[in-house]
């Protein structure tokens, strides 16, 4: 069966909502998928393209990225059509998994970076291994569109009405760029539910070719990792993945190749996997610490320009970083916690950005840097709206703990 006439169905609605209130998601967008839902807001969109109709064109933005001052492209429909294409994708992701293999993580139903992550510390942990990670150089919108619809056609040759929806959507050359309609080539475009679907896809042969010669290999989206026995194999292997995303129009970012021998750590998805030790990887640390000191110095202004009590300026900063840390955004089914949380098994990065974090509340609270700042006591900080990343983990271990007990 297609599935477009899916999306009109008000049964395919409820099991997404189910879907998506059974994750850690945001209270905000699953308040906001009820409604969409109850007011039957997907009949309009979903009546359009029943009928071989399209979308909007895309809105070009282009955003900072996380933890960082790099600028990255992204493009977003209208909040309706964008919903549908979160279904879209919802049922795609489900109906063509059996396309992939196994050492593929990124966006598929029951698998998430913690059993890739788990996968690779076993291997790393039963042999010497050298080791190679990297990653594709701007992805997303740099995967050439007339080298993805053969692939799309192949994939989905059994429901040419989805296929020709997405292809339309795909050979779409027009953007909105503010008030201006422009062309331009975009890529799967980044920022797009249904980009990640088309992620998986482009580069499925690769993984394939790695599964079929039982070579210990991973994929997270645009993040790659092999383990090799030799040095020279390690070398054989990593021009192998060059040449392949060549003949793709793709390319290894050089500033994020990294190499390891035996008995050396390696990083992959923000992890730093170390001998029995799993943590978060130094450059995640350095990523959050950058952030925390620029919103500190946001409010350090702030406060001071506008006369703001300096109590205030760091219940802003606890606050913003709870969110940041601990909370669920719109955009994310995983906080930065949960990420984290279940597959690290030490707290020694967590108290490095504990006390990081208490430093910069401290600084706010008091104005001042040199150890006049201690007189604001961790009680203090707490009353203040701080929360300890060390305590929260535990917290999540016993919890963790008890529903397998259980």
């Amino acid at each position: 069966m297609s599935v477009i006439p899916l999306l009109s169905q008000r049964e395919t609605w409820e099991k997404f909502h189910e879907y998506k209130t059974s994750l850690i998601s945001s209270s905000e967008f699953s308040k906001k998928l009820r409604a969409f839902i109850d007011e039957e807001d997907y009949i309009e969109v979903c009546g359009r393209i029943a009928v071989g109709g399209t979308l909007s064109l895309p809105r070009k933005s282009v955003i900072s990225k996380q933890s960082s001052r790099k600028k990255r492209t992204v493009y977003t429909y209208p909040e309706e059509e964008n919903m549908v294409l979160k279904l879209i994708t919802y049922l795609l992701l489900r109906k063509y998994d059996g396309a992939f293999t196994e050492n593929l993580y990124s966006f598929r139903p029951g698998v998430t970076a913690k059993d890739a992550v788990r996968r690779l510390v076993s291997i790393y942990n039963r042999g010497d291994w050298y080791v190679y990670k990297a990653d594709v150089s701007n992805y997303f919108n740099s995967i050439p569109v007339a080298k993805l619809l053969p692939m799309l056609e192949e994939v989905l040759r059994d429901d040419p009405e989805i296929l020709r929806f997405l292809s339309g959507l795909l050979t779409e050359e027009r953007v909105m760029d503010g008030d201006r309609i422009i062309a331009e080539e975009k890529g799967i475009m980044a920022g797009t539910p249904i980009a990640s679907f088309y992620a998986n896809l482009y580069l499925k042969d690769m993984d394939k070719w790695f599964a079929e010669r039982d070579i210990p290999y991973a994929r997270y989206s645009d993040d790659i990792i092999f383990f090799a026995e030799t040095e020279e194999k390690r070398e054989e292997l990593a021009e192998f993945i060059k040449s392949f995303l060549g003949e793709r129009g793709l390319a290894i970012n050089p500033d994020k190749e990294e190499r390891s021998c035996p008995g050396e750590a390696f990083t992959f998805l923000g992890f730093r996997v170390s001998r029995g030790k799993v943590d978060i990887a130094p450059a995640s640390v350095v990523k959050l610490k950058k952030k925390m000191r620029r919103k500190v110095r946001a409010l350090a202004r702030w406060s001071k320009r506008n006369g703001i009590d300096r109590d205030k300026a760091a219940r802003a900063f606890a606050r913003v970083f709870k969110g940041k840390l601990l909370d669920v955004s719109e955009e994310r089914d995983l906080s930065w916690s949960r990420w984290f949380f279940p597959v690290i098994n030490t707290d020694e990065s967590l108290k490095v950005i504990d006390a990081y974090a208490q430093d910069c509340m401290r600084y706010l609270a008091s104005g001042v840097r040199t150890k006049a700042r201690f007189n604001v006591r961790y009680e203090d900080l707490k009353e203040l709206g701080y929360v300890s990343l060390v305590h929260e983990y535990y917290s999540f271990k016993r919890e963790e703990n008890e529903e397998k007990a259980d």
